[in-house]
């Protein structure tokens, strides 16, 4: 009699950690940064911060194996950080944080931040494509300028009175 319920608790643990999986799965997909004319906009699933360009002292290229690396980890980060080490990112260095470092250290991930110092480190798919449009945004320049209007020729006829 009860032998056919020994199984639920493994079923109830085995659609546990799908849901868990499927979570991470998608909440990996929710997290972005977007250039804005007045402020970089910083979006994680459980965070969302916006900084303004005045904010930014400078930004530059790193490779993630640069800025942390590999044998300073525990065995089990190295294995995490593998797939992240030969890619390029952006360090975004500030004049001070936006909010107090202890939230963004408790939201943010530990490879968001190389050292003490205020400054964020992103990795985006197209490293270049991004630095380019915020070193526009920052210094004002539109990438993307509206049509300009298409203007009606002035001809002779178009200067006589009309009545």
């Amino acid at each position: 009699r009860f032998l056919p319920m020994r199984w639920m608790p493994f079923v109830a643990i085995g659609a546990l950690s799908i849901l868990i999986g499927v979570f991470f799965l998608v909440i990996r997909q929710i997290a972005y940064v977007q250039a804005f004319p007045t402020y970089l906009k910083f979006v994680t699933p459980f965070l969302r911060i916006n900084i303004s360009y005045k904010r930014i002292h400078k930004t530059i290229t790193a490779e993630m194996r640069q800025l942390f690396p590999p044998q300073s980890m525990s065995g089990w980060m190295r294995d995490i950080f593998a797939p992240l080490a030969s890619q390029t990112a952006l360090v975004v260095e500030l004049k001070g944080y936006p909010i107090a470092p202890v939230v963004l250290r408790m939201f943010l991930s530990r490879f968001f931040f190389k050292d003490k110092s205020p400054h964020f480190v992103i990795l985006v798919k197209d490293w270049m494509k991004f630095s380019n449009e915020l070193d526009s945004m920052k210094s004002g320049i539109d990438l993307n300028p509206p049509p300009a209007k298409k203007q009606r020729r002035n001809s002779i006829l178009s200067k006589l009175p009309q009545k």
